[in-house]
């Protein structure tokens, strides 16, 4: 078995010295990769996200073209959900639908709580995604992937996506008491995804909340926060570094990290140096807008630059977008990216 520990990726996490910034893409397994959309024909997303050998596949896909340091579990932040039975599809063009939207403690009561009979192919995936992650590019190292109670929370409680959140936010500060044993059930829920995925060989998580965003500090500390934590409370007992990311957070980044982040992601709205002097003794990922990718790659790799110089303040830095991959990108662009991240000179 080939030992990761001093992967570029896991010592950044780790907050160690690195020989180079590495780099990785949210949501890089699929959307824009020609091979992806190939595997991909005919297959319905929740299809895909469990059949084992299509997860390896598309988890590899994008290791292999374009070298990065890590490799992000392919699935859905939905999954778990219609693993345990919850009624939903994601509907292109659309997203996650839920048939039945949550609004009492009974809805609550009848989620099932998410064990490892529920999920084998997630199991299977991940095993064979460590055996052949052990021979690309010298050994790279698997991220878990699941999503955070409270944007779990807002698909279940909105019926499907949502700008404005109300329902949600209504649930929060008129039922309390539902929306607690909600977040419960979820963050139970998340944790045992995740668990699944380290005791099958992932090296590191990322916790997704893309949601979070549209709260308040105080609101996110009170309703949200305990939640989150608890999730990655139980990884740091399994030992492998958590990242925790949000899209809109800048007037969240601190209480983000405070719910137990080893590294705190940073969308590209918020300068990666005004991140840094927030998160506390913590690591930062991020932050290249995702549309800089569209531009002539000199201008693409000038920015790029911008991030790392930013990132040496850091406790330490992994390079990443500031959200998803954008579905029209093109893949050589992300391999040039790539290439000048790795390249670019530490000192």
């Amino acid at each position: 078995m080939v030992d990761l520990h001093d992967s570029a990726f896991l010592k950044a996490a780790r907050g160690e010295a690195v020989p180079h910034t590495p780099v990785w893409f949210m949501r890089q397994a699929g959307r824009s990769l020609p091979e992806y959309l190939k595997v991909r024909e005919g297959v319905a997303m929740l299809d895909a996200c469990a059949d084992p050998d299509l997860i390896v596949e598309i988890t590899l896909q994008p290791v292999r073209r374009y070298g990065v340091d890590a490799a992000i579990f392919f699935s859905d932040i939905v999954l778990p959900l219609k693993a345990v039975g919850v009624d939903l599809d994601i509907v292109p063009g659309v997203g996650p639908v839920v048939a039945e939207p949550v609004r009492t403690l009974a809805d609550v009561e009848a989620i099932p709580d998410l064990t490892p009979d529920r999920i084998p192919f997630i199991t299977a995936a991940v095993q064979g995604l460590v055996g052949e992650l052990a021979s690309v590019n010298g050994g790279t190292p698997l991220i878990g992937f699941a999503g955070a109670p409270f944007t779990v929370a807002s698909y279940l409680v909105e019926g499907g996506p949502s700008k404005e959140h109300a329902k949600t936010k209504a649930l929060m500060f008129s039922a309390p008491e539902v929306w607690d044993a909600l977040m419960r059930k979820i963050a139970g829920i998340s944790a045992a995804f995740l668990r699944t995925q380290v005791a099958a060989g992932a090296s590191a998580i990322q916790l997704f909340d893309s949601w979070a965003g549209a709260l308040t500090p105080a609101d996110y500390v009170r309703y949200v926060q305990p939640h989150s934590a608890r999730v990655l409370a139980e990884m740091a007992e399994l030992g492998v570094p958590r990242i925790h990311f949000g899209v809109g957070t800048a007037n969240l980044l601190d209480v983000m990290g405070e719910a137990g982040a080893d590294v705190v992601g940073v969308d590209w709205r918020t300068p990666l140096d005004r991140a840094i002097g927030v998160v506390g003794d913590r690591g930062v990922q991020g932050n290249l807008d995702p549309t800089l990718v569209f531009a002539p790659t000199e201008v693409m790799t000038a920015r790029a630059a911008e991030v790392i110089e930013a990132g040496r303040a850091a406790k330490s830095h992994i390079f990443n977008l500031g959200h998803g991959v954008i579905p029209s990108t093109d893949p050589d662009q992300l391999a040039r990216l790539t290439e000048f991240v790795q390249a670019y000179p530490l000192a």
